[in-house]
């Protein structure tokens, strides 16, 4: 009984194994392929900071997603109204989304990452439009306060 186990202990070892190496040789073919860019296959945001907050989600947790989860099902006044425009779309979506755009360094890009968030996929916005604007900026505020 106990050499059963060994065996099955030995065999998963070496299925883990020869999966990791699969998985290596593919990334190497990617490399030979694409030069540098089949990082993309394996980076999401290449040109973000990813490298500097290397595990900082698993270490910490992701505070700043539920801080903002959070805000997004308050009765902060702000809150209601994006949950107003929101209409039927998803708040887990746009709290993941909201993440991500605070995560922007420039003030004025990160403006326009949520005024073109709250707008919503393959709307078009108007530069112009006032009551979006205002109300990304309110909603930019308001996560500053709270995180």
């Amino acid at each position: 009984m106990g050499n059963q186990r060994e065996t099955h202990s030995y065999e998963n070892r070496i299925d883990k194994f020869a999966e990791a190496l699969e998985t290596a040789r593919q990334m190497q073919q990617n490399w030979l392929t694409y030069g540098l860019d089949f990082v993309n296959f394996y980076v999401e945001d290449v040109d973000g900071d990813w490298l500097e907050t290397w595990g900082h989600d698993e270490i910490l947790g992701n505070s700043q997603l539920d801080t903002i989860k959070e805000f997004l099902v308050s009765d902060d006044h702000v809150a209601v109204k994006i949950r107003q425009h929101l209409g039927e779309r998803s708040l887990f979506d746009l709290a993941v989304n909201l993440e991500e755009c605070c995560r922007i360094p420039e003030v004025n890009d990160r403006l326009s990452a949520v005024r073109n968030l709250l707008a919503g996929e393959g709307n078009s916005v108007d530069r112009d439009d006032i009551n979006l604007l205002d109300l990304a900026d309110s909603l930019l505020a308001k996560l500053a306060e709270i995180s």
